[in-house]
C-alpha cells in the first residue's frame, strides 16, 4: 500500500470542520492560539471566545491553561498513530518503513504545522507534559519507529550493534530541527524534497557496510579487544584460547591465523592501545582530517553543555524550545556555528572522506536534533535506569559519523575503533 497522505488530509480536516462538541472546540481554538501566541501570550478569555463558548466552561472541561495546552497534542496524537499505522500497512521492508515514517513527519510541517510547533516550543519546555497522557501517546507514536528499527535489527536489515533508542533520538531530533528551519528560518520552501537527503544520512547511520576486506581486518580487532577483557577478568595463565574466541565470535583455528598464541595475543594489545594513545596525543595539538574535526567538534559539543547543567536545561526549555529565539540577534551566533558543522562536512566531501550526496544543512539538522533529544532524555525526562552517558555520547558519535562517510572511510574508522 503506498503512502497516501491525502487521508490524513481528510482525517484532520474533518475534525476541524464545524464540530458540536464544546470541548473539541476549545481545543482547535486552542491550538490556533496557542501555535500563535504561545503558553504565556494567550489567555481563556480569547479561547472562550474564538470557540464561541463563556470562559467558565472552559474550566468545566479542563483544570487551566496548561492542561488545555497538553490537550491539543493528546487529541492529534490519536489522530496521527491511527493514520500513520494505516498507510505503513502492506510495507515489509525496514528501510521503506523508515522512509515512509521520515516522509509522514515532513508533510506534517506542511499539512498540519501547529502539532510539531505545539509539541516542541510548548509542551516540551514544561516538566509538567512529561506526566501528561498527552506526552504516553507522543512516546507511542515514537514506538513506532522503534519497532521499525528493532524490526530492521532483528530481519539483518539494519546494524546488529544498533543502539535503537540513540538512533531513535537522532531521527526525531533531526525531524525537530527540520520543522525549524523550515517555519520558522524559512531555510526550504518545502521539505518534503529533503527525504533523499535525509535518508541518505540516516541508512548509512544504521545500516551494516562492510566488505570481505573490512570483516577480515575487523577479526583481528574483535580478537585483541576480547582478549583484553578476558585476560584482565581471568589473568593470563587462566585465560583460555577458547574462550577469547567465543567472546569474539569467531572459531580457535582463526585466533591462530592471527596470532602465533596466547603469549603473541597478550603482547599485541599494549601495541595497538599505544598506537592509539600516540594518534590522540598527536590529535590534541592539531586536527586536519575531516572525519577527525567531525569527532571532535560532536564530543566537545556534548561536554561544552554537559560540564554546565544549569545552562543546558536553560537552553535546552527556555531558549532552544522557544520560537522568539529564531526571530532574536542570538540567533546569528547559532548560525555561526551551524556553518562550522556544515564547513566540515564541506570540506570532508572535497577529499573523499565523506559522500558526495551528503546535504551539510541536513546533517546539521541531525546532529543537533540527536543532541537535543539525547539531553532531554538524560536530564529531563530522567527516565529508566541510570543511564551511561559517556557511553552514549560515543556510540552516538560513531552513529553520525557513520551517516557521512565513505565506504573506504568507515572501513578504517572500524578497523580504528575495534
Amino acid at each position: 500500500m503506498r503512502f497516501n497522505m491525502s487521508i490524513m488530509l481528510n482525517r484532520l480536516e474533518t475534525t476541524d470542520s464545524t464540530p458540536d462538541d464544546r470541548r473539541l472546540r476549545i481545543i482547535l481554538a486552542a491550538e490556533t492560539i496557542f501555535a500563535q501566541k504561545g503558553l504565556l501570550g494567550a489567555n481563556m478569555a480569547e479561547i472562550a471566545q474564538a470557540a464561541d463558548v463563556k470562559e467558565s466552561v472552559i474550566y468545566q472541561h479542563f483544570k487551566g491553561k496548561e492542561d488545555l495546552l497538553f490537550s491539543i497534542p493528546e487529541m492529534r496524537m490519536r489522530e496521527l498513530l491511527e493514520s500513520l499505522e494505516l498507510n505503513l500497512q502492506g510495507i515489509r521492508d525496514e528501510a521503506s518503513l523508515l522512509s515512509r515514517f521520515v516522509w509522514f513527519e515532513l508533510r506534517l510541517s506542511i499539512v498540519h504545522p501547529n502539532v510539531p510547533r505545539i509539541l516542541i516550543f510548548e509542551c516540551r519546555s514544561s516538566k509538567e507534559w512529561y506526566r501528561s497522557p498527552g506526552y504516553r501517546l507522543a512516546r507511542r507514536y515514537a514506538g513506532v519507529l522503534m519497532g521499525i528499527l528493532a524490526s530492521g535489527v532483528e530481519h539483518g536489515r539494519f546494524r546488529s550493534d544498533l543502539d535503537l533508542k540513540l538512533a531513535r533520538d537522532a531521527i526525531l531530533g533531526m525531524m525537530d530541527f527540520m520543522y525549524v528551519a523550515f517555519v520558522l528560518m524559512n531555510e526550504t520552501e518545502d521539505p518534503t524534497p529533503d527525504l533523499d537527503g535525509l535518508m541518505d544520512l540516516v541508512l548509512p547511520m544504521i545500516e551494516p557496510r562492510s566488505s570481505g576486506k573490512g570483516v577480515a581486518s575487523s577479526k583481528y580487532e574483535r580478537i585483541l579487544l576480547a582478549a583484553e577483557e578476558v585476560m584482565a577478568s581471568e589473568g593470563f595463565s587462566k585465560a583460555k584460547i577458547s574462550t577469547i574466541a567465543r567472546k569474539s565470535g569467531v572459531s580457535d583455528g582463526t585466533v591462530y591465523e592471527y596470532f602465533q598464541n596466547k603469549e603473541d595475543l597478550l603482547l599485541s594489545i599494549p601495541g595497538k592501545r599505544l598506537r592509539d594513545h600516540m594518534e590522540r596525543l598527536n590529535e590534541a595539538f592539531e586536527i586536519k582530517t575531516p572525519l577527525k574535526k567531525l569527532q571532535r567538534l560532536i564530543r566537545m559539543h556534548f561536554s561544552l553543555y554537559l560540564t554546565n547543567r544549569n545552562f543546558l536545561k536553560i537552553f535546552l526549555l527556555h531558549v532552544q524550545l522557544n520560537p522568539s529565539f529564531y526571530q532574536s540577534s542570538g540567533v546569528e551566533v547559532f548560525q555561526q556555528y551551524y556553518r562550522v558543522v556544515e564547513d566540515i562536512i564541506r570540506e570532508g566531501k572535497e577529499d573523499g572522506t565523506f559522500r558526495a550526496n551528503v546535504e551539510p544543512r541536513i546533517f546539521r539538522n541531525l546532529f543537533l536534533g540527536a543532541f537535543s533529544h539525547l539531553a532531554i532524555r538524560w536530564f529531563i525526562v530522567g527516565e529508566g535506569p541510570e543511564t551511561d552517558i559517556m557511553q552514549e555520547i560515543e556510540e552516538i558519535t560513531d552513529m553520525l559519523c557513520r551517516a557521512v562517510l565513505t565506504d573506504e572511510a568507515l572501513r578504517a574508522l572500524e578497523i580504528e575503533t575495534r
